[in-house]
């Protein structure tokens, strides 16, 4: 697939189908170790996007980097708790159970997903789950697909070897 960003007026102009609008974005680095995240670079990615996000949109969803390793995982939720503590925490899942990891070409997958997600109103499912650690709650992942699902705002995070972290919002558009 393929994801063209561009002006609104470019796009309104072209006469283009508007699926989304980025309505936040966050980058960092933590370097806290190679492979194993702390969580703090992925935290601080998701409140600088969170930073932009305008006033009265919800974030419904996060599509979670969740590569199914136990720190990563647990780390990441823990993350989305200390960001989301006073406001409902959206549903979590991780199109990588689905998808595997492609490495590079991730993120754009993922957001393709997610403007997927917005336009259908649904929330797709970690798949293949036995048994969630201990760390997670049952209430925070969607295990199975989530239906008729009325999306604002969705999340999706990439958190990359060496500590590099993104996190972007895409906002339902409204004319």
């Amino acid at each position: 697939g393929i994801i063209v960003l561009e002006e609104l007026e470019h796009a309104k102009a072209r006469g283009a189908e508007i699926y989304a609008e980025v309505t936040g974005f966050g980058a960092t680095s933590d370097g806290h170790d190679m492979v194993a995240p702390s969580g703090e670079g992925g935290e601080r990615a998701m409140r600088l996007a969170l930073g932009t996000l305008p006033e009265g949109r919800t974030v419904s969803y996060i599509n979670a980097h969740g590569t199914s390793t136990p720190v990563g995982d647990v780390g990441e939720v823990e993350a989305v708790r200390r960001v989301f503590e006073n406001k409902d925490m959206p549903l979590i899942s991780s199109t990588k159970s689905m998808t595997g990891h492609s490495q590079g070409a991730t993120g754009a997958q993922e957001a393709i997903y997610c403007l997927l997600m917005l336009k259908n109103n649904f929330i797709a499912p970690s798949i293949n789950i036995e048994e969630l650690d201990t760390g997670i709650k049952p209430s925070e992942i969607a295990c199975e697909l989530v239906e008729d699902v009325t999306h604002d705002t969705v999340m999706t995070n990439s958190f990359g070897f060496g500590g590099t972290n993104g996190s972007m919002l895409l906002s339902r558009y409204h004319q």
